[in-house]
């Protein structure tokens, strides 16, 4: 389990560990002054408590031998989708949250799609390494998009079309990296393309007020596009300097809804303005910046591919989020990373940051 030997400690990554340390101690101050009107900590006490596990993860992963992970990736697979399964059979949330994503087991209540992304992640690099000199092979890529394909519906069928999406980008960033021909790219957008109708039909009329109200940010302001707009007025209001912590007018009087979750960054945007809200994005820069050096020096496929997944997962929610506060993308509910509110949620990106730190500390994985 714990094999030092592969281990090279003098590689260790500690601007990647001391960036995720720093966004942690960010999301908890941001969700302290966006929960300081509720008069209850239990939001804090989870996250601090989320946070916590979270790094004593890292020291775990760290010492572990992480191909030891690999050699599980069938039962990962298999546990992945079958929370999935069992969302869809028992999911709860539906009333509260516009749908059932969620499982309430002995009163502690998850979204198992947030476990299922490192799931399929660790189970791809690992099937991709095991048939890498195959992977522009027909049968080997059919059987990769139907095992990828499973998840993926099971979650929009609950429906969480956002969380879908990320599962698409992760995908198609490893295949990517893993060196699939550009033929097959193209294939696969113009059947994208050619799907765009029956994806219309199908989406529930919630999320197609989603796309009106962002192609029409002035229609019903006070009802679909309420969201948006006061996210807006939010981060505008912030201009350059913010009107300071806990001072925020939309924030404490309660304008601006899931502040705590997914317009977390609307916080950051009125409290600490245009400074803050680039600190945090710098941050995030430097994470990324720092996996993409681990996924691109190091020399094992199975650690360079799980390293490459988690970074296009940070990437597309970091986007997404960000671009629906500011009004430049959809609101699709996708929660920022290490700064929203959640449990599981930031147990799991910690866990990410984990394995990838033990990537990194692979003899030979690194070469500076």
């Amino acid at each position: 389990m714990f094999n030092l030997k592969k281990k090279s400690f003098k590689k260790f990554d500690f601007t990647l560990f001391i960036t995720a340390l720093l966004l942690c101690v960010y999301g908890i101050i941001m969700i302290k002054s966006a929960t300081l009107s509720f008069e209850t900590n239990r939001y804090i006490k989870v996250q601090a408590l989320s946070t916590l596990l979270g790094f004593i993860a890292i020291a775990f992963l760290v010492l572990l031998d992480f191909e030891l992970i690999g050699k599980f990736y069938i039962p990962i697979y298999i546990v992945s989708v079958g929370l999935l399964v069992a969302v869809a059979l028992f999911g709860i949330g539906e009333e509260q949250w516009g749908s059932n994503s969620w499982l309430n087991i002995g009163g502690f209540v998850f979204q198992p799609a947030e476990i299922a992304k490192i799931g399929i992640i660790i189970f791809l690099a690992k099937y991709i390494d095991k048939n890498k000199n195959e992977i522009n092979h027909l049968p080997t890529l059919f059987k990769i998009l139907i095992l990828a394909g499973i998840p993926i519906l099971l979650i929009a069928k609950q429906p969480d079309l956002g969380t879908a999406l990320v599962f698409v980008f992760f995908i198609v960033a490893m295949l990517f990296a893993a060196g699939i021909d550009w033929k097959y790219i193209g294939y696969a957008f113009l059947i994208g393309i050619i799907s765009l109708p029956l994806i219309w039909f199908s989406l529930k009329p919630y999320q197609k007020n989603r796309i009106f109200s962002f192609l029409d940010p002035e229609k019903d302001p006070s009802g679909t596009n309420y969201q948006a707009l006061q996210s807006k007025i939010a981060v505008g209001s912030g201009k350059v300097f913010g009107r300071g912590l806990f001072q925020g007018t939309q924030t404490q009087y309660n304008y601006l809804p899931e502040k705590q979750t997914d317009f977390i960054f609307a916080v950051v945007g009125e409290e600490l303005g245009l400074i803050g809200g680039l600190i945090l994005i710098l941050l995030y820069f430097i994470m990324l910046f720092r996996l993409i050096i681990i996924a691109k020096n190091s020399k094992d496929t199975f650690g360079s591919l799980m390293v490459t997944g988690f970074t296009a997962m940070f990437l597309i929610h970091i986007w997404e989020n960000i671009g629906m506060t500011i009004g430049l993308m959809p609101i699709t509910g996708i929660p920022l990373p290490f700064m929203s509110y959640g449990g599981t949620f930031q147990l799991i990106n910690l866990i990410c940051i984990g394995i990838s730190l033990s990537v990194g500390v692979q003899k030979d994985g690194l070469n500076f």
